[in-house]
């Protein structure tokens, strides 16, 4: 694995955990910390009044954690070529548009929202809308698609404008701007001022920390009763009457907190120290292996089953993070890698950060997401890229572990919605969905039924990757 492939990891391993979590038995079958912390079984009613942490709410923070990482591997030959400020801006603003429809067509071709009981039609629609975006997204090898790509693009876009436009929905409810995939939205959003952010500071990394204390500045006035200029500023989501609530909203950029530490891991992953053999010795790395594994369990498992926020004399939590901190710090010593001594004591300090701000917001939540929430994921992605680094050495993890998940990771758009518009529509044409829905009796049942979807989505995106069959905005 090169330098490039730990982060396509843990943006693989981000992509993997969102199917997983998605394609489990739901119902009561497992229990609550296979689950959103705040959509706990039986009923997986939405509850923003629990507080917890569980692994699915880890995927989406490392996915964001992954963009910010990326923009300075992406971006830097450009900055260093001097490129002028209008070719940023456009890159910024074709990202968001392009990641606004996705999230918009991915939501409305779905079996289920184009009809309340899908049936062939509307199936194999779903497959239709899966062709499309493979027409507009295809960035491959070149060839008879690349030759005539940007035609293929033009008709498949305006195609899948057709769809959105024709297609009565369920319900005769027809298009809604509101109706979106908010996972791509957010990304969307994030991939527009997460890019112009890094391009405008790539030089000045102390100047793109403070943006964030502007950011928690904005959004803690915003909450108080009284009007102000900045809670206006906060709601400004209208111009003339047309309102783009539905495309931007100034709640989306807390996510900052992910997306701008993840651009200082993507710098250091840039400098000279990440490209050498970690000199660490075997003991040391897979002692740091271990502490990583134990203070990410340890943590998920104090920080979900209790019944309010810790505090400072939540021994336990206390106890496991001052045990894992020692072992990192001799890791550190051990190793004189200076990108993994960085990484490791970002990872740290910001694990630190969250569990200190813990009790603040009625505890950690994802949604409405906390201060301590931004922190801890944050921290636990400086500290997996680095462990993905030092496993890259060892030739049978790398092969059977961190390759696949750095295959998912170099296709995400793909992998992301070949369940929903590929998968499922196939199984249910076949007629093999009525069993599929029956792997719900048992916790091992519960749990196949995710593993065999998974697996599923992995094999169909690594063999996109080993054909290039790349999706890209």
């Amino acid at each position: 694995m090169n330098r490039e492939s730990s982060l396509d990891a843990l943006r693989g391993l981000a992509i993997v955990g969102m199917v997983l979590s998605g394609s489990i038995a739901f119902g009561g079958v497992l229990p609550a910390w296979m689950y959103h912390a705040q959509v706990p079984p039986p009923l997986h009613r939405f509850d923003p009044t629990l507080p917890g942490l569980t692994w699915v709410d880890l995927v989406f923070p490392f996915f964001l954690f992954s963009m910010g990482a990326a923009f300075p591997l992406a971006l830097r030959g450009a900055i260093e070529e001097r490129k002028p400020a209008s070719h940023f801006w456009g890159l910024a603003a074709t990202r968001f548009l392009l990641l606004a429809f996705f999230a918009l067509f991915t939501q409305h071709l779905k079996a289920w929202v184009i009809a309340a009981n899908p049936g062939v039609t509307e199936h194999l629609l779903s497959l239709f809308a899966f062709v499309l975006l493979f027409g507009i997204f295809y960035r491959g090898v070149k060839g008879v698609v690349d030759r005539y790509g940007k035609w293929i693009r033009i008709v498949c876009f305006a195609l899948a404008l057709l769809l959105l436009g024709r297609l009565p929905f369920r319900e005769g409810a027809g298009f809604d701007l509101y109706k979106s995939d908010i996972i791509l939205m957010v990304l969307a959003n994030m991939a527009f001022f997460g890019l112009l952010i890094y391009y405008f500071t790539a030089r000045r990394p102390l100047l793109r920390l403070l943006i964030l204390p502007v950011v928690a500045a904005v959004i803690l006035s915003a909450r108080e009763p009284s009007a102000s200029p900045v809670k206006a500023f906060f709601n400004f989501n209208e111009i003339a009457g047309l309102r783009f609530d539905w495309l931007y909203k100034f709640y989306f950029l807390k996510y900052l907190f992910i997306v701008i530490p993840g651009t200082l891991a993507g710098e250091w992953m840039l400098s000279a120290s990440w490209k050498e053999k970690m000199p660490a010795t075997s003991g040391a790395k897979w002692t740091y292996g271990l502490t990583v594994v134990i203070l990410l369990t340890g943590l998920l498992y104090l920080l979900l089953y209790r019944n309010e926020p810790i505090a400072l004399e939540g021994w336990s939590i206390w106890f496991l993070f001052t045990l894992c901190s020692l072992v990192l710090y001799w890791v550190c010593r051990v190793s004189r890698q200076k990108a993994f001594q960085d990484m490791v004591m970002a990872g740290w300090g910001l694990l630190l950060l969250g569990l200190l701000l813990e009790p603040y917001e009625g505890g950690i939540k994802k949604d409405p997401s906390t201060f301590s929430y931004y922190f801890l994921c944050g921290g636990f992605a400086f500290l997996l890229l680095p462990l993905f680094r030092s496993l890259s050495n060892h030739r049978s993890t790398s092969r059977y572990l961190l390759s696949p998940l750095a295959d998912v990771g170099k296709n995400p758009m793909l992998a992301y919605v070949a369940g929903s518009l590929l998968i499922l529509p196939i199984l249910s044409l076949t007629g093999v969905k009525v069993y599929w829905d029956g792997l719900t009796h048992s916790p091992l049942q519960g749990v196949l039924k995710g593993l065999l979807f998974t697996g599923a989505v992995m094999l169909i995106t690594r063999y996109s990757v080993k054909r290039k069959w790349f999706w890209r905005t």
